[in-house]
């Protein structure tokens, strides 16, 4: 805080400098702020991501684990002479026609007519049709 001569008052430019040195001081903190937050957030997403990934190989190893449990039901229990391979087989056909049933509906979802905004283009739509009319009949009223 530099002082000038008259009655401890501080001039103009002395406050401008003053002004523009908070300034800066205060972008800098700022900067600073954003990057430590980023840096947090970046944090939060690997440990998010390694968390969600870690999950899905034992969600992974469980299911597999739950088939062959149904191998071995199906082929140790119901079918005679421990037919282990006509078990598997079983249990592959109707997984099998599941995830073919998954998949064509997941296609069905994420198909362009079902992901295009419909709502959005009708409503587009008559909204230039109202302009065009406005202008229309502005042009034709003046």
């Amino acid at each position: 805080m530099a002082l000038d001569g008259r009655d401890g008052r501080r001039g103009i430019g002395t406050l401008v400098r003053d002004l523009a040195d908070g300034g800066v001081k205060l972008v800098r903190e700022e900067v600073r702020l954003a990057r430590l937050e980023i840096a947090g957030i970046v944090d939060g997403i690997g440990k998010g991501t390694a968390f969600v990934a870690t999950g899905a190989v034992l969600a992974l190893l469980g299911g597999l684990s739950l088939f062959t449990g149904l191998v071995l039901l199906v082929g140790d229990q119901w079918l005679p002479e421990d037919l282990y391979w006509l078990g598997a087989l079983i249990v592959l056909v109707i997984t099998g026609a599941l995830a073919v049933w998954f998949a064509k509906r997941g296609l069905a979802l994420l198909s362009p007519a079902a992901l295009a905004p419909d709502e959005t283009a009708t409503t587009l739509k008559e909204d230039k049709e109202w302009l065009k009319q406005r202008l229309t009949s502005g042009a034709t009223s003046s």
